[in-house]
C-alpha cells in the first residue's frame, strides 16, 4: 500500500532530476527533445510528496514502447497512457516511489499545461504556499489513501491551471516567456 507522504523541500531534488535526466537521454538519444523537472517537488519552498516528476518531450511517442525493455533495466515499470490520451507514464519503485516520466510526443497540450503550472508557481510564491498547506492537510487527512489525497487537490490544480494558462499566455504576447524554453 502506498503511504501518502508530504515532505519539506530537498535541495536534492534537482540533482536527483538532473541525474535522471542523464540515464533518459543515454536511453532515448535523438528521440528525446527536452526534459523538465515538473510537479512539486520542482517547486522550491512547498512540501511535496518525495517523488521526482519529469516531464520528457520526444519526437514520436509511438516509439516509445521500443524502449521500454531499456527502461525496465533502469527499474522503471511502463503503465502505458495510463488515463492521458497521447502519455507514455513510466513510474520507478512501486510503493515507495522515486520517479514519474510523463512522456509526450512534441506539441501535445498537456506539456504547456505542466510547464505553465510549474512557471505560474515560481512566478508566484502566496499560490504556491496555499498548495503546500493544502497538500499537508490533504497528507494528514489520507495517510493511506492516495486516491483521496490526489482527488483532494484536483479542484485547486484545475482552478490554478485556468490562472497559469492566463497568465502564460499575457507573458508570451508581450515575449517575457517562452514555456518550452525554460529549464
Amino acid at each position: 500500500m502506498r503511504k501518502v507522504e508530504v515532505v519539506s523541500h530537498k535541495k536534492v531534488w534537482s540533482k536527483l532530476f538532473h541525474d535522471e535526466c542523464k540515464r533518459l537521454q543515454d536511453i532515448f538519444g535523438h528521440e528525446m527533445i527536452n526534459l523538465y523537472h515538473i510537479g512539486s517537488t520542482a517547486i522550491p519552498a512547498i512540501h511535496a510528496k518525495p517523488v521526482i516528476d519529469i516531464l520528457a518531450v520526444v519526437k514520436d511517442v509511438e516509439c516509445v514502447a521500443g524502449f521500454n525493455k531499456e527502461m525496465e533495466r533502469i527499474g522503471y515499470d511502463a503503465r502505458g497512457e495510463n488515463g492521458i490520451a497521447g502519455r507514455r507514464f513510466f513510474l520507478k519503485g512501486g510503493d515507495e516511489r522515486t520517479h514519474h516520466i510523463h512522456m509526450f510526443q512534441k506539441g501535445h497540450a498537456e506539456i504547456s499545461r505542466h510547464l505553465a503550472f510549474r512557471d505560474y508557481m515560481l512566478a508566484h510564491p502566496y499560490e504556491a504556499q496555499k498548495y503546500s498547506q493544502l497538500k499537508q492537510r490533504l497528507a494528514a487527512e489520507f495517510p493511506d489513501d492516495i486516491k483521496g489525497y490526489v482527488n483532494g487537490k484536483n479542484d485547486f490544480i484545475k482552478k490554478v491551471d485556468e490562472r497559469a494558462k492566463k497568465w502564460a499566455a499575457s507573458l508570451n504576447e508581450k515575449g517575457d516567456h517562452h514555456v518550452n524554453e525554460v529549464d
